[in-house]
């Protein structure tokens, strides 16, 4: 099968369509598929990711205002281009918003099929960044979906909010999680003495650093007696949660091995973002076999079995994230087998199992042409 996947971002970008789209090229290699990227060129002076799968054409890029780690791709003939000399089967759409609405009409104009991957809470982000605007986002959610013969939700609660505001054909697809590299045998115990160097419980949190995550609701959990706070990540946000949360200590941006040792070096994940479709870090401190206390809205819901792998806390509310981390922090036996129950939870939820269930959806559009055309 070829393939022609076009994202809103791709490595060396860190965030969750870009490691979604770079997980998906190697699966359709490793199957013995034929995948090409179309993605947004990265900052001048980063080169494209080396470990790249597959060949990468990249499309000028700015900056986003306010928020340079983010790129918006800028009109240009190399996606239609790319399209045609690849000869597709199939086109997938990675967080459809600016390129990949392109994509989205080059698909349609030459009548090849499309998967849409919805990623991105783009309503939460207009109410937070924008303060308005929630309405205006959906209608173009649904513009853009209700062209792709499928659209794939990675949690319960994102194909049902699709659903609920008109996205036809809405399937669900989860994501992936390397269970070879997050595993709770990472744990680390100089990095601990390092991190915590009077024995304190280290919570932590790995996720981009901006308004949308709410890190902000981690300022009471600082002041636990002891407790430490770990904040990986970087972004817009920054400097005031360095103010916001007295006593943390910000390690910047983590990947690969030195992020599997530093999530199975935590005794507890806190994730504060209410605006999650997934939320691919919670799987990877779970793989790490490290309790989770997260939101009670969005891809938690799925991930994060309230009593048996963790706490669900209400959306936005510090004090029952401090009294949840207080609650667990005092606990090691309960902590030990959340953490061995999320673990296990985990461990079936490959990205080899979820890739193959991709190749299926694909397979299940493909039938669906072939039945139209036949007709």
């Amino acid at each position: 099968m070829r393939v022609v996947i076009v994202t809103e971002s791709f490595p060396p970008d860190v965030n969750g369509v870009a490691h979604c789209a770079l997980q998906t090229a190697r699966h359709l290699v490793d199957r013995g598929h034929h995948p090409l990227v179309v993605a947004p060129a990265p900052a001048p002076g980063t080169g494209p990711d080396p470990d790249a799968p597959c060949q990468v054409v990249r499309v000028p890029s700015l900056p986003l205002p306010g928020y340079p780690q983010v790129r918006i791709a800028l009109p240009s003939r190399r996606l239609a281009a790319a399209l045609v000399a690849h000869r597709p089967d199939v086109v997938h759409l990675a967080g459809p918003f600016v390129l990949g609405v392109r994509g989205m009409a080059a698909a349609a104009r030459l009548g090849i099929p499309a998967v849409a991957v919805y990623q991105t809470d783009l309503a939460g982000y207009a109410r937070i960044y924008m303060g308005a605007g929630e309405a205006a986002a959906w209608r173009r959610i649904r513009s853009v979906h209700a062209a792709a013969d499928r659209t794939l939700a990675p949690s319960s609660a994102a194909r049902n909010a699709l659903q609920e505001h008109g996205v036809p054909r809405v399937a669900l697809w989860p994501r992936g999680v390397d269970t070879v590299r997050f595993r709770p045998d990472r744990r680390d115990e100089a990095l601990r003495r390092a991190l915590a160097p009077n024995g304190e419980r280290i919570v932590g949190y790995v996720g981009r650093l901006a308004p949308e995550k709410h890190v902000e609701l981690l300022s009471g959990v600082c002041g636990l007696p002891g407790v430490r706070v770990v904040v990986v990540g970087d972004g817009p946000s920054r400097g005031q949660l360095t103010e916001a949360l007295p006593g943390a200590v910000f390690l910047g941006r983590r990947t690969g091995g030195e992020l599997a040792r530093i999530f199975a070096s935590l005794d507890l994940f806190v994730h504060t973002g209410p605006y999650e479709t997934f939320c691919q870090t919670v799987q990877e401190a779970m793989a790490g076999g490290v309790p989770v206390v997260a939101p009670a809205a969005g891809g938690p819901l799925d991930l994060v079995a309230h009593g048996r792998t963790g706490l669900l806390v209400p959306p936005r509310d510090a004090t029952a994230v401090r009294e949840a981390v207080r609650a667990l922090a005092a606990d090691p036996a309960r902590r030990a087998a959340y953490g061995a129950a999320a673990r296990a939870s985990v461990e079936g939820r490959t990205w080899a199992a979820v890739g193959d269930q991709l190749l299926d959806h694909y397979d299940q559009v493909l039938a669906a042409r072939r039945t139209v055309v036949a007709a």
